[in-house]
């Protein structure tokens, strides 16, 4: 299993709790699109997951930003997933972006809104924020592969929707 996660606006710690924290834990690979705000924050993530792949955001400090890049592609045995923030994207960037990457899916954070679209013929998923969500509900993501399908699930287990790339 692949764990999304994103926009975490944390101090001192990962603020994962409930299937959040279960999904982290029982990753595979763990994906964060960005705003850990500090090194602290990023620091629990590494420590909870097996594999960890994540990418600034927008409101991180500038030691959060010395560990990570601002966007990144990963292979998952022939699945690529490119994953950016998304503060300086608008859909047209992001598809640009999933193209020129060769990749099978597009990770995005940055505005809290759980969901999975299609811009133009490039998926992309936004799994929200499980802290800070906002105007939203809490929310991450979890992917399979063979075929790649995912849902998105609240901390507390509620399933809000299931997707197929």
């Amino acid at each position: 299993m692949i764990t999304v996660v994103s926009d975490t606006h944390g101090r001192d710690g990962h603020r994962l709790t409930g299937r959040t924290l279960e999904a982290v834990r029982e990753a595979d690979h763990v994906l964060h699109a960005g705003d850990f705000n500090t090194v602290t924050v990023l620091d629990a993530f590494e420590r909870e997951a097996e594999t960890f792949h994540g990418v600034t955001g927008n409101n991180d400090t500038h030691e959060v930003r010395e560990r990570l890049p601002a966007r990144r592609t990963v292979d998952f045995g022939g699945v690529r997933i490119a994953i950016v923030h998304g503060h300086e994207h608008t859909d047209t960037a992001l598809a640009m972006y999933g193209k020129q990457e060769n990749a099978d899916l597009v990770v995005v954070g940055h505005s809290h809104r759980p969901e999975f679209r299609t811009v133009g013929d490039v998926p992309v998923l936004n799994p929200g924020s499980h802290a800070e969500p906002r105007r939203y509900r809490p929310a991450h993501a979890e992917l399979e592969r063979d075929p790649l399908r995912g849902r998105l699930v609240q901390p507390d287990g509620t399933e809000l929707s299931r997707f197929e790339v």
